[in-house]
């Protein structure tokens, strides 16, 4: 095949395959376009940027080329994987369910920004496309299946995040969280970049399946050296996911950043970002641990690779010879193991104990806090290492029960979903009594209850979801997450998995404690003189109904969460087989 036919080859791959299902990120990124001109062409200066930006929201939500979530639930067939760029980005159903909840947390963002007007007008331009550019990133990251554009999409999530940390310029924390913010990222964005170079000159590739093969390939032969360069190009990768996640020890900007910048940049910090280095974690996880047999790669991802690959991954696998099968070698029978076991043990060992640290310290370090917003930062670090015990069992049952593995992924979409809404519920009302009293202390909420009785409920009700307490959708998620872990340490006997469980469970019951102090300060103690002296409620209708709005689906994912677990499941039918 000469030069003409490959270019030719790509153009029709780009135009006829990739473009269409990228269809969402086109929106936004028209939709940006349409919101830098609102600020320079004098005939759309005065149409209000937000208006554009909840409508490109929308378009980009249900436009028909690129997917729809709610289509999973009748055929998911339909979302099988498909490589689109050459390679650099997947196209499958947990592609369509991550950009799903990116968008819709977007659009009840932007209503909750224009709600607070915390921001002027022309001050809202600016923040709605700093909010667009970077869901386009955590877009980007969510569907990426290449080490470079790993980099690119979390390099673009991060950027327009340091500004947003630092738009409130009235207040000089919020210049000091957006310095420390860029620091931190800046510095974790350079190891990061490393340790993507330092694989790529042992494995000589950057697409995430070709390490696989690379890996299953080079392991009998590889030196010493390399398999410390490896490890620890492994681990610099590492630093820069558990940046994003805010996990211990590379959680140390969040809790500042978040008592500086407002309680909507919190919410999306702590949301969108979450949930898009999740899923970027399972992508590398999946990508560099398994590599689907009879997967679709592209010809210029796979230019390189040996024909007879599949014939050394079956040389290279841990089984003995004379041993049973396992049931999923060959090309019929789904994913080949890369590398032996040992490999894949260290990497589920590694993100447990992270998990395990990361919620420890998370719930702990929240007990001696007074400001509200210092006290959600640590809770956004528990509930990090929550959703990363999932990950683990994926790891652990991938080799041995391929549908228990996509079932883990699964339990931590079904995380998401919930997570997004007791989030950004809880910051909310952050935003709007910050409005109303002008001061974000948990001192201050005192008598709350007294003078907004229904804000106050929702505020509880969110509260103990995030603790996990039946009747709440959060104890449907984080019992979603420990079933997963029992589910992994059945089919694999690894005994760590037992102890991320109990750890969890731990865990769990502590945080009872600093999330109903805020109840009880809301609910019992007595409220302020100052206060006594005004009338009425402190929360208009309206602000009561967006906070009603986010607050209905913490109750009834409880009462309707089999019908979330069949959408989540759907979205990971084809992630691994």
């Amino acid at each position: 095949m000469n030069f003409n036919s490959l270019v030719d080859q790509a153009i029709d791959n780009t135009i006829c395959t990739s473009v269409p299902l990228f269809g969402p990120e086109l929106v936004i990124c028209v939709t940006i376009f349409v919101l830098l001109a609102t600020r320079v062409l004098p005939l759309v200066e005065k149409i209000d940027a937000f208006y554009l930006a909840l409508i490109g929201l929308f378009v980009a939500l249900c436009i028909p080329f690129g997917g729809q979530p709610w289509r999973m639930l009748a055929s998911s067939d339909e979302f099988a994987r498909v490589e689109i760029f050459s390679g650099m980005l997947v196209y499958d159903g947990f592609t369509v369910f991550m950009r799903g909840i990116l968008l819709v947390f977007a659009i009840l963002l932007l209503l909750l920004v224009r709600l607070s007007k915390v921001f002027d007008r022309r001050d809202g331009t600016d923040i709605y496309t700093l909010l667009l550019g970077a869901t386009l990133g955590l877009s980007l990251m969510a569907s990426a299946n290449h080490l470079l554009m790993i980099f690119l999409a979390v390099e673009m999530a991060s950027v327009p995040s340091y500004v947003l940390a630092g738009m409130r310029k009235d207040r000089r924390l919020s210049s000091e969280a957006a310095l420390k913010y860029s620091i931190y990222g800046a510095g974790t964005a350079g190891i990061m970049l490393y340790g993507i170079s330092l694989v790529a000159g042992v494995t000589n590739t950057l697409h995430l399946p070709t390490v696989a093969t690379r890996l299953a390939t080079m392991w009998p032969e590889l030196s010493v050296e390399q398999t410390y360069v490896l490890a620890l190009g492994g681990l610099m990768i590492m630093i820069g996911l558990a940046f994003k996640l805010s996990a211990v020890p590379f959680h140390f900007w969040c809790p500042d950043v978040f008592e500086g910048a407002s309680a909507e940049v919190n919410a999306f910090l702590s949301v969108a970002s979450k949930a898009a280095a999740l899923a970027l974690l399972v992508r590398v996880v999946i990508g560099v641990g398994v590599i689907p047999s009879t997967a679709d790669h592209s010809t210029v991802a796979l230019a390189h690779v040996p024909p007879a690959v599949e014939t050394t991954f079956l040389n290279v696998s841990d089984e003995q010879p004379g041993k049973p099968s396992n049931g999923i070698r060959g090309v019929a029978s789904g994913p080949s193991r890369a590398g032996p076991a040992g490999l894949r043990n260290f990497m589920g060992l590694l993100i447990a104990v992270i998990a395990a640290v990361t919620c420890t310290f998370g719930n702990l370090a929240a007990y001696g806090q007074r400001n509200i917003n210092r006290l959600l930062a640590y809770s956004t670090i528990a509930h990090a290492g929550y959703m990363m015990m999932a990950v683990p069992p994926v790891v652990a049952m991938t080799s041995q029960n391929i549908d228990g593995a996509e079932k883990a992924v699964a339990a931590l979409a079904m995380y998401m979903v919930i997570y997004l809404f007791m989030n950004l519920g809880a910051f909310s009302i952050v935003a709007i009594l910050r409005d109303q009293l002008g001061s974000e202390e948990i001192a201050d909420y005192a008598g709350l209850i007294r003078r907004s009785p229904g804000i106050s409920i929702c505020f509880a009700v969110i509260l103990f979801s995030l603790v996990g307490i039946p009747p709440l959708a959060g104890f449907i998620g984080k019992f979603a997450i420990f079933a997963a872990l029992v589910d992994g340490w059945k089919v694999s006997g690894h005994g760590y998995l037992m102890a991320l469980l109990i750890v969890g469970g731990i865990n769990t019951a502590v945080s009872l404690f600093y999330y109903l102090r805020v109840v009880r300060v809301i609910a019992i103690d007595p409220e302020p003189e100052n206060r006594r002296s005004s009338e009425g409620s402190l929360v208009s209708r309206v602000q009561f109904g967006y906070v009603l709005l986010v607050t209905i689906p913490v109750v009834f994912f409880f009462f309707q969460w089999d019908w979330l677990s069949q959408l989540a499941r759907a979205a990971t039918t084809h992630l691994l087989s």
